[in-house]
């Protein structure tokens, strides 16, 4: 089973760091076990540049970072050489039916000339070269029917549909069907992206959804953010497995998901005025703040409450299978009682990972007495509790992340 990471930027994108290279992606992938990693941001002239330079060809429509470039002094017990995979995130804004629409696609293709091909084109129509995430008068049926025109064999994937602000279904800028969003080329969309803020089961609760495959992806700013998300193939390495696989869902073998409630944007509120609301709060309020009075963000839980035909539990017969996760920085930290960016924390997750192997095995498959052993019991126990669901959520609103509590604080001030 082959672990995916489709939906990613890099150092051109806004708000990204530096650190956002083939090399470090590499390396990040390495270090948390991830076999495929999308390059992002396909349509930057000096991103593609960059990408022709330091990766070489694999399998079919998969590339590899060249020896050269690949860091030699961090490697990771049992790892895979990761593959890469051609994609890019588009944003449409636009009018429709009356309405400014703000919709976020994430493209897949088998491989870098076609990226050069439909990037000549996308520059007839817009501005790419300002943004690795370029921006573009583009209705999305558009788009899709560009794409379609320059290489038949790509896929597109609505990203993280259900972000208020720029997604397809967005409460503030979306649409309420994937029909009224692509028209006539519906049927070439053939998955959707969930997106941090929700999972598996509150998709299942929409039944539109039913004929869409489900994908996750880290939407990764920095290489240590890889496999927030992510996609599980059952495939032999080939861009066509992959993509039967997305079409199809025949070798899908599910998703790791965030814990929703840790997602930026998964209950309604105002974060200038520090108010996490209910939908029912909401309602009560107006949908206006009542500290400020200004709009309060409709979070993602509410709207896919307003678009449901389907009860909160239910379950999709057939569904592929998801897990949630946390990285475990935040593990050792919780287990700690410090921050995952702190230098012990980091010391000790480096320490792990060389001697037990790369983070997503540590958090789903090693053995408990094994990690017992490397880590102590404080994260052993952290990881049983995570694995088990055993968590206590706080969730995020308005852009703020929500947060995954492991231990209480009267468990760590006494030190169990």
């Amino acid at each position: 089973m082959y672990i995916a990471d489709l939906h990613i930027h890099s150092r051109y994108s806004r708000a990204t760091s530096k650190d956002c290279a083939p090399e470090h992606l590499d390396l990040w992938a390495r270090r948390k076990g991830i076999h495929i990693t999308g390059t992002g941001d396909f349509t930057h002239p000096a991103w593609r540049e960059e990408l022709n330079e330091k990766l070489e060809p694999a399998e079919d429509g998969f590339y590899m970072l060249k020896d050269e470039y690949r860091f030699k002094n961090d490697l990771v017990p049992g790892e895979m050489i990761p593959r890469f995979v051609v994609t890019g995130e588009i944003s449409s804004i636009y009018k429709k039916n009356g309405k400014t629409r703000k919709v976020h696609n994430l493209i897949i293709l088998p491989g870098l000339e076609e990226a050069e091909r439909i990037s000549s084109r996308l520059e007839q129509i817009g501005n790419i070269h300002s943004d690795g995430r370029p921006i573009l008068g583009l209705d999305c049926r558009d788009l899709l029917e560009l794409i379609l025109e320059s290489c038949p064999r790509a896929i597109c994937v609505p990203a993280h549909i259900w972000t208020p602000h720029f997604s397809m279904f967005g409460a503030f800028s979306g649409f309420d069907t994937v029909e009224e969003c692509f028209e006539d080329l519906t049927p070439y969309i053939y998955a959707v992206e969930t997106g941090l803020s929700s999972d598996p089961p509150m998709n299942w609760r929409v039944s539109a959804l039913d004929r869409y495959q489900l994908i996750s992806s880290s939407d990764a700013h920095s290489p240590a953010k890889l496999g927030r998300e992510a996609t599980l193939f059952d495939i032999a390495l080939s861009y066509e497995e992959m993509s039967r696989a997305i079409r199809t869902g025949e070798g899908l073998g599910g998703t790791i998901e965030f814990f929703p409630e840790e997602g930026k944007y998964h209950m309604d509120g105002h974060r200038k005025c520090n108010l996490c609301l209910t939908p029912s709060e909401t309602a009560r309020y107006g949908g206006r703040c009542p500290v400020c009075g200004r709009k309060i963000t409709i979070g993602v839980s509410h709207w896919i409450g307003e678009l449901a035909d389907r009860p909160e539990g239910y379950v999709k017969p057939g569904a592929k299978p998801f897990g949630r996760l946390m990285p475990l920085p935040e593990v050792i930290g919780a287990s700690v009682g410090r921050g995952a960016a702190g230098v012990r924390v980091q010391r000790e997750y480096q320490r792990l990972l060389a001697e037990l192997g790369p983070e997503f095995e540590i958090l789903r498959n090693i053995p408990l007495e094994d990690i017992r052993c490397a880590a102590g019991s404080r994260v052993a126990e952290g990881i049983r509790r995570l694995r088990s669901g055993q968590v206590e959520r706080v969730p995020g609103f308005d852009g703020e992340y929500g947060a995954i509590r492991l231990f209480s604080a009267e468990e760590l001030s006494a030190g169990c």
